[in-house]
Order: structure tokens, then C-alpha cells, then sequence
């Protein structure tokens, strides 16, 4: 089974920068995408970022222009930077991965615990 295990979340002032990691690790897997989902208290989770194997990314309007995902395939590892940020970015982070299994062949989608990120001065 496939494992994500997230770092670099945090306070930060709004206007600040922080950058989460994610990284894969387990059996045999092929990564297909890697993204990050968001979750504030009372709302539902919704897309951040995504990004493939062969580097295509899309994002979700409200953090078009301030946020960068990017990702090591050699690593299998994902990062989000996230800069200008607002209070309203204030909210859980959850790494997902969507991948194909040496063993099964089959795709499925994994997640991270979640780390928080809050943006407040």
C-alpha cells in the first residue's frame, strides 16, 4: 500500500509564504497525479491544485496567481508553495495522491492525514 506523509504547514502573517510537502512511499506504485485539497471548519473540502506525472497543472480560481504546485517524480514527492497568503486560506491541507499499483493494477486514491495551515496576524 502507498503512504503520504505531509509537512510544512503552519502560522503564518497574512502576506507570508509557506510551502507544503508531500511524499509517497511504499509498495511498487505508479503516480498518475498528486494534488492538494483544502478543508476550513464548517465548509467542504475542495481542490487546491493538482498536477500529473508529465507536469500539467490546474488550479482552483481563488488561488490562481498565489499558489505554485510542483512535483519530484523521483521523489515522489509533491509541493505546493503557497504565497500572498489570506485568513481565508485558514484551513486543513490534505495531500492526495491518485496512483496505479504494481500488485493490482488497479488506480486508487490515497490521502494524507492533513496538516494545518493558518493565516492570521
Amino acid at each position: 500500500q502507498v503512504q503520504l506523509v505531509e509537512s510544512g504547514g503552519g502560522l503564518v502573517q497574512p502576506g507570508g509564504s509557506l510551502t507544503l510537502s508531500c511524499a509517497a512511499s511504499g509498495s511498487s506504485f505508479e503516480i498518475y497525479t498528486m494534488g492538494w485539497y483544502r478543508q476550513a471548519p464548517g465548509k467542504q473540502r475542495e481542490l487546491v491544485a493538482s498536477i500529473s506525472s508529465g507536469g500539467n497543472d490546474n488550479y482552483a480560481d481563488f488561488v490562481k496567481g498565489r499558489f505554485i504546485i510542483s512535483r519530484d517524480n523521483a521523489k515522489n514527492t509533491v509541493y505546493l508553495q503557497m504565497n500572498s497568503l489570506k485568513p481565508e486560506d485558514t484551513a486543513v491541507y490534505y495531500c492526495n495522491s491518485r496512483v496505479r499499483l504494481a500488485v493490482s493494477h488497479l488506480l486508487y486514491d490515497y490521502w494524507g492525514q492533513g496538516t494545518q495551515v493558518s493565516v492570521s496576524s
